[in-house]
């Protein structure tokens, strides 16, 4: 391809077989033609020709590469091939997460003059407080969509790993409605504290007069998945015993109902979620290692909350405007957070996660009569990090604010033992003093 090939106008006519924004860029990022999509999503001057790509759809002022994000068209240039990136752009609806594609022209060639870009807007993400499903707009959050939107319009089983909290289940349901299977059965089994009869009469259903109790047939919740998804949360709670038959339906991809003797046939995609090390119990002997094998081809670790403290303000603006909707008291404005309120949860390590948050903002909610929230409606130990930062920021003018030594050191030690997992030896040597000076101090500890 090369000038005197296709005219500008021609070229857009091209780019207008495409439904979503396309445009061909230049090796110098200039866009050199754009469909009506594109220019109707991104335009925010005369026209986007002849306007960097970074320009168009970040606002920068050099390529994304040097802004420190990953730049698919820079990638196509040094390997000639297809590169894909998730990237967070400005259009005229605001912020939105965008999976990028970019083709070289001709594919193949390194330093090709001319690159083809289609922009796949993400449907299970949002940068903004409306709507539903996941939100965020960090890094880290940014990574976990890009790897939903590889994974969901496949049948690869995905493994979700992350701390209890984080939302497993959303991004569960965000795969299921991004697949081809969208529009038929999401179908959660809850792993945790099923005994063995219970385990196969939920997963496989029973015939009637099965076992005492058994008055009539029942249809099992893999039946129920049929043509859908099967979501199976805390998967690594399920006993070894139980394992086998896990197993055995993934491999044969068929199952008996329990007193049962017709062999039946699945049709699901496997969802697998846990908050445990499976690569530890399966060294433990706790878990089956072919099991393991069997359900995380594509694993997916979720972000905890402290990962991701940019996003707090955003999830709590949307946490807010859900809760109060969920109380239908009627509001002229939404409630506020104050600036030191703010603060305080930014700093904070949140243990339980976007759960957590949830939970503090209803009780800060119901203390605040639904008005501004500030820093009186937190609970205590979400304010002690705060008086440790407030105590190392004072200089010489700003004596007022000195904490005496021992209250200090106690809400440092109160702060360490809520959020670490050492053990005490291991601790007392993180802090360079003796176990048992660090017993007494622990004792002393409210």
């Amino acid at each position: 391809m090369n000038d005197s090939t296709l005219s500008d106008t021609e070229l857009a006519a091209v780019l207008d077989a495409f439904s979503e924004p396309a445009a061909v860029l230049s090796a110098d990022y200039l866009v050199i033609a754009a469909n009506q999509a594109y220019r109707d999503h991104y335009l925010q001057s005369d026209s986007v020709i002849g306007q960097h790509c970074y320009q168009v759809s970040h606002g920068y002022q050099r390529p994304c590469d040097q802004e420190g994000e990953s730049c698919p068209l820079q990638r196509c240039r040094q390997t000639g091939l297809r590169q894909r990136d998730l990237h967070l752009h400005n259009t005229r609806h605001g912020q939105e997460h965008v999976d990028v594609e970019l083709v070289p022209i001709p594919v193949g060639v390194k330093e090709p003059l001319y690159f083809l870009e289609v922009m796949h807007f993400v449907k299970v993400a949002n940068a903004k407080p409306e709507g539903e499903g996941l939100v965020g707009s960090s890094k880290v959050f940014n990574h976990m969509v890009s790897l939903i939107q590889r994974a969901a319009p496949s049948m690869i089983s995905v493994l979700l790993l992350g701390e209890s909290g984080t939302g497993k289940e959303l991004v569960a349901k965000a795969l299921h409605s991004a697949s081809k299977r969208s529009k038929q059965p999401f179908v959660t089994v809850e792993c945790s504290g099923l005994s063995e009869s219970l385990f196969e009469s939920e997963m496989f259903g029973h015939e009637k007069g099965a076992f005492t109790g058994a008055i009539n047939r029942k249809e099992g919740l893999v039946t129920a998945a049929r043509g859908g998804t099967l979501f199976l949360d805390e998967v690594g709670d399920i006993p070894l015993s139980l394992q086998v038959k896990l197993l055995r339906l993934i491999e044969t991809g068929t199952y008996r109902s329990v007193g049962g003797v017709e062999l039946k046939h699945a049709d699901f995609r496997l969802i697998c979620a846990t908050h445990r090390d499976l690569t530890e119990s399966v060294k433990e002997g706790r878990f089956r290692q072919d099991l393991y094998y069997r359900i995380s081809p594509f694993p997916i670790t979720l972000p905890s909350l402290s990962e991701r403290a940019e996003d707090i303000p955003l999830l709590v603006e949307i946490l807010l405007k859900r809760l109060t909707d969920e109380a239908d008291i009627p509001h002229t404005e939404a409630v506020k957070v104050s600036a030191d309120a703010m603060a305080y949860l930014k700093a904070y390590s949140f243990p339980g996660n976007i759960r957590e948050l949830r939970n503090i903002l209803e009780r800060a909610l119901l203390l605040a009569d639904y008005q501004i929230i500030t820093p009186e409606h937190l609970p205590e130990n979400i304010r002690l990090p705060q008086q440790v930062s407030t105590f190392l920021s004072i200089n010489a003018d700003s004596i007022d604010g000195l904490i005496p030594l021992a209250e200090l050191e106690s809400v440092y030690l109160t702060q360490v033992k809520q959020n670490t997992s050492l053990k005490n030896n291991e601790l007392a040597s993180k802090l360079g003093v003796s176990e048992r000076t660090l017993y007494r101090k622990l004792q002393g500890l409210p």
